[in-house]
């Protein structure tokens, strides 16, 4: 065990405002750590930093070295597992040089030969295929993967290989970059049971169920600190909210203390103005002393008790109203989204009979039959491969079935969400006047979404993985429509804003066909399931 120690950490992207500003943080270097909050809170930033790939003013300090997932890999057409080794430690080279010191055989090379044997050794050298193909096979990858091509291999397959090397890395700390997004719900459940088993690593992810399974802390990117916590993503979300409730109650008391003590304070000011004025008349009576000649002493000690009393009401009221300064600084507004549903003419919107759809001898699903009623929302689910996004593209027509039929009623109004954002670029007002939907309201559902104002004005090819996917949703939220037809809606999406889906999912009663492996987010909004 050892700690990463993190001191006076400030850095700012040039010519912005501060990301992180004198942060101290010190972090066990066993720990599983989940890294959560908004979308351009700077989580990918934070493990840049971590990395020495920016510069900052403060200091980090760790004993192991810092190992970063997405990898690049070198060569990704050789074997998946000899890629996987290269990863790890670069055991090809030190075995053929130990294989040409050994030929040599010179008193200078066996001493070279002994210190590399060492090293070899120390990194697994001697067990590393055994021990990749026992990795990779916990987590569902058969032995015959890895003589094929790591570039073949799919999107969940790369990540799970990619990982298992990394963690057979020695004296290495990870930080796991959004691992998900490739993974199906089937995937991220093995993934991240297989987490929960390891330890030492940094996971950014925006899935609770995920995070709920692999971490024991939560380091939290809130609005004006950053927040360590022990436990999962669940204990952290109920802790924040009550903290969250109890901020706005004392928010609350507060306020209202203030506005008494500062109509207490006018009133004493007004009192002490009127005694004072009452020393200086020669009318009959004194300030509540009866019919005399006016005494002036007294009155004047009157006037200055009241004054005294006016300025200890206003010292209070002020320590109130800086005491409020130091409440709801990191209270996240989440205001509702809401779905511009259509009602439909007939209540079935959709049905599909003996659905299939092959490619030449191989289908992808066969003998497919689904309705789809107003109000429902159907989760389609399966493997990767198992063809979730093509059945989309059969629904809005831009895929033919191969066999059966998919009947839509007539007139049907549907609302799609890609799950690729590639094609997004140029500035949002042309993509709003090319998707033909109203400016003001997608401007207004993007700053929903905790869209920043100066984003309005930057390039879309400037924009975070989240971002861009938020632009897609905004869109899709700005089209009236009896269906919505959703691929992927909340990959890099962070998780306030899947819960705002949630609700306006759950409030506006649309119609939905989707695909997601939030299993959360299906659990919460799906009404029914279509398994592939």
């Amino acid at each position: 065990m050892s700690v990463i120690q993190i001191h006076d950490l400030t850095f700012a992207h040039l010519g912005g405002d501060a990301l992180f500003s004198h942060v101290d943080l010190e972090l066990d270097s066993a720990w599983r750590l989940g890294l959560v909050g908004r979308n351009g809170r700077g989580k990918t930033t934070f493990l840049k930093l971590l990395m020495g790939q920016l510069e900052y003013t403060g200091t980090i300090t760790a004993a192991d070295s810092f190992e970063y997932f997405p990898v690049t890999p070198e060569n990704p057409d050789r074997p998946a597992l000899s890629v996987a080794r290269r990863m790890i430690a670069p055991f090809d080279e030190w075995e053929a040089r130990m294989q040409a010191l050994a030929e040599a055989a010179t008193p200078e090379a066996m001493a070279e030969y002994g210190e590399l044997q060492e090293r070899y050794a120390a990194a697994d050298g001697y067990t590393i295929d055994e021990l990749i193909a026992a990795e990779t096979g916990k987590l569902g990858i058969v032995p015959q993967v890895l003589e094929r091509p790591f570039s073949g291999l799919s999107g969940g397959e790369q990540v799970k290989l990619m990982l298992a090397a990394l963690f057979l890395k020695k004296h290495r700390f990870l930080l796991i970059d959004e691992p998900t997004d490739h993974l199906d719900a089937e995937g991220r459940r093995l993934v991240g049971r297989w987490l929960a088993g390891k330890s030492g690593f940094i996971l950014v992810s925006h899935d609770r169920a995920f995070l709920d399974e692999a971490v024991d802390h939560i380091l939290s990117i809130n609005r004006s600190d950053i927040e360590l916590q022990k436990g999962n993503y669940s204990s952290w979300r109920h802790n924040r909210t009550l903290q969250d409730e109890f901020e706005l109650a004392e928010n609350r008391k507060l306020e209202a203390g203030i506005s008494r003590l500062k109509a207490a304070a006018e009133r004493t000011e007004r009192w002490s103005d009127k005694i004072e004025k009452s020393k200086k008349s020669s009318g009959a009576a004194t300030y509540d002393r009866g019919p005399a000649s006016v005494d002036r002493g007294y009155i004047g000690h009157q006037a200055a008790r009241m004054m005294q009393r006016s300025k200890s009401i206003e010292r209070r009221r002020q320590g109130q109203i800086e005491q409020k300064k130091s409440l709801l600084k990191n209270i996240e507004t989440v205001e509702p989204l809401k779905f511009p549903v259509l009602l439909p003419e007939k209540k079935t919107l959709l049905t599909g009979e003996g659905v299939a759809l092959c490619f030449g001898p191989r289908c992808l699903f066969e003998g497919l039959d689904f309705k789809l009623e107003q109000g429902d929302r159907l989760a389609v689910q399966g493997v990767n491969g198992s063809g979730k996004s093509s059945l989309l593209k059969l629904v809005v027509g831009d895929l033919a079935p191969t066999a059966g039929r998919i009947w839509r009623q007539s007139g049907l109004v549907t609302s799609t969400l890609p799950q690729d954002t590639g094609f997004l670029s140029g500035g949002l007002r042309a993509f709003a006047e090319g998707e033909g939907i109203d400016l003001s309201l997608f401007m207004t559902l993007l700053r929903k979404l905790d869209f920043e104002r100066e984003a309005f004005e930057r390039d879309i090819d400037t924009y975070s993985a989240g971002q861009r996917k938020k632009v897609c949703l905004a869109a899709s939220l700005a089209r009236p429509a009896h269906l919505f037809i959703w691929d992927e809606p909340l990959n890099y999406i962070d998780v306030l804003s899947r819960e705002q889906v949630e609700q306006a999912a759950l409030a506006s009663g649309a119609t939905m066909l989707f695909v997601e492996h939030d299993a959360a987010f299906v659990q919460k909004v799906a009404t029914g399931v279509l398994a592939l």
